[in-house]
């Protein structure tokens, strides 16, 4: 339950979602859209947010897409983690989803509510980043494509009032070979002091990163082969490409979530 009073707007399309929005908005007060909700209801739940009015998307079929379609792996904003995890369609994506919150949580939290809540580490993007993955986007004006590359790397974020629609990307990314490493302070379950995703793509390994700072990122120019004798070296190159510092909080010191960081990255190129 959400502990304020709020107006609830279930649009059939997305015209109708993204035009609710905007009106909402005009008239000073503060919408959200609504897929899984466990975001906003633990939010309001403890004061960190008061909606205005809450958007439920759950009537827009587009939303809810998921499968092959065209060569296309294809994603919904609305598909539950649980779902991708299931299904086996994307095992990158499924490990990443797997990871995040416990099984019952997984079960609400949409792909889309992971990919643009608040929650700072947002790790079902990162085997995204690393696969030349497309967003569909609403808009008042229509519908609009991205990479996810140019829309959300390195803390960029969807545009206010804008609806993320749909995720595709290629279905031969599923057949690279991948790894994904969460490394938390004490238990299976809980936010990561560092989780990692990569992929070999044509000998380069992609790696993508979610906890050193304080948004998912993927770092292109420091890809490179494996190379025995140098991973090392390359893990700590990582380092010093990072946009902003290493982060400090409750879950380890900068100093001891670098360290975990730059293991990480060496771990995998020598695996």
């Amino acid at each position: 339950m959400i502990p304020v009073n709020f107006d609830y707007y279930r649009p059939d399309t997305l015209k109708e979602a993204v035009m609710a929005y905007r009106d909402i908005k005009n008239a000073g007060l503060k919408p959200y859209y609504y897929g899984g909700g466990t975001e906003i209801i633990t939010m309001s739940r403890v004061g960190n947010i008061t909606p205005d009015a809450v958007i439920d998307i759950k009537n827009i079929p587009e939303c809810y897409e998921y499968g092959l379609n065209n060569g296309k792996m294809v994603f919904g904003a609305g598909v539950t983690l649980t779902k991708i995890v299931e299904s086996g369609l994307f095992p990158l994506l499924g490990k990443a989803c797997g990871r995040v919150a416990d099984h019952s949580a997984q079960g609400k939290i949409t792909l889309g509510g992971n990919i643009c809540g608040t929650v700072i580490y947002r790790e079902s993007l990162l085997p995204l980043l690393l696969c030349d993955a497309e967003i569909i986007v609403a808009r008042a004006d229509g519908l609009h494509k991205f990479p996810v590359m140019e829309a959300l790397n390195s803390g960029k974020r969807l545009q206010e009032g804008e609806l993320l629609v749909k995720v595709s990307l290629d279905k031969e990314w599923a057949k690279e070979k991948y790894w994904h490493i969460k490394k938390v302070k004490a238990e299976k379950i809980g936010y990561p002091l560092v989780s990692v995703s990569a992929l070999s793509h044509q000998g380069i390994v992609r790696m993508a990163f979610s906890g050193a700072c304080g948004f998912p990122l993927r770092i292109a120019e420091m890809e490179s082969a494996p190379s025995p004798g140098q991973n090392e070296k390359t893990a700590r190159g990582y380092i010093l490409h990072l946009p902003s510092p290493v982060r400090e909080d409750l879950e380890g010191s900068a100093k001891y979530r670098e360290w975990v960081f730059q293991n990480t990255i060496a771990e995998i190129l020598n695996s």
